[in-house]
């Protein structure tokens, strides 16, 4: 293991211990801090105890699944999630990246290869964040307020429960008033270049950020042949 490490805390959520333990030492031997739970039960109290960086999650788990941990983990924190699956179909993948993964493996894999992935999800996560200091740190348009410095939205002083992924597209939004943005666009903002992300993904959370908006949701606007508008007047 290498003594010089990279500041990076990874909680690894495998329940086939084999794969854990690969993974484990090849990210230790890159310079990663890690920690293991092999039971959709222990985790969120091993995030509540020691707040990682990134957290690499196994859709198939006892105790509770992946896909309902990643909702969870989601709600409160927002730290990036890398899901694993060993199915080879794409509707486990693209329901993960609905809920807010942020990036998505199958297995057999690479062990480089998930070693380049999680170097990039969290380059992405940094360079956002840093970002996010000289963004502003509160939006206001009609009856949504919407508080980035809290990273939480009201509408008429109501607190509204959206994903991280759901945020984004609304900040994004906001950020530009008035402005049609295309799915490709959207994509390349909120999901980024690594990700295999299809429309269907983009009109499947913009739909549900639509629906959250309440009296508000009309502002939504869908562009025939283009993507989304919202509007400030």
């Amino acid at each position: 293991m290498t003594e010089d490490k990279n500041g990076y805390n990874i909680l690894i959520v495998e329940d086939e211990e084999d794969i854990s333990e690969l993974i484990k030492f090849h990210l230790e031997e890159d310079g990663f801090t890690v920690s293991v739970a092999n039971n959709g039960m222990e985790v969120m109290p091993k995030i509540q105890k020691n707040t990682p960086d990134l957290v690499i999650l196994d859709l198939m788990l006892p105790g509770i699944g992946g896909m309902d941990l990643c909702k969870m983990i989601k709600k409160k924190y927002s730290m990036p999630i890398v899901m694993v699956t060993a199915k080879s179909g794409e509707t486990d993948a693209v329901l993960g990246l609905e809920l807010g993964a942020d990036d998505y493996i199958r297995k057999p894999f690479n062990i480089r290869e998930v070693i380049a992935r999680i170097r990039s999800v969290l380059r992405r996560s940094f360079e956002k964040t840093e970002q996010d200091g000289t963004q502003q740190k509160s939006l206001t348009i009609g009856k949504i307020h919407l508080d980035h410095s809290a990273h939480k939205v009201f509408i008429e002083n109501q607190e509204i429960d959206l994903t991280v992924i759901e945020y984004n597209i609304l900040y994004h939004f906001m950020s530009n008033p008035g402005i049609a943005l295309s799915r490709d666009k959207l994509l390349d903002k909120i999901w980024g270049h690594d990700i295999y992300v299809t429309d269907r993904t983009v009109d499947v959370n913009i739909k549900r950020l639509r629906d959250k908006l309440l009296t508000e949701k009309e502002r939504l606007h869908t562009v025939r042949g283009i993507g989304y508008r919202f509007n400030d007047a």
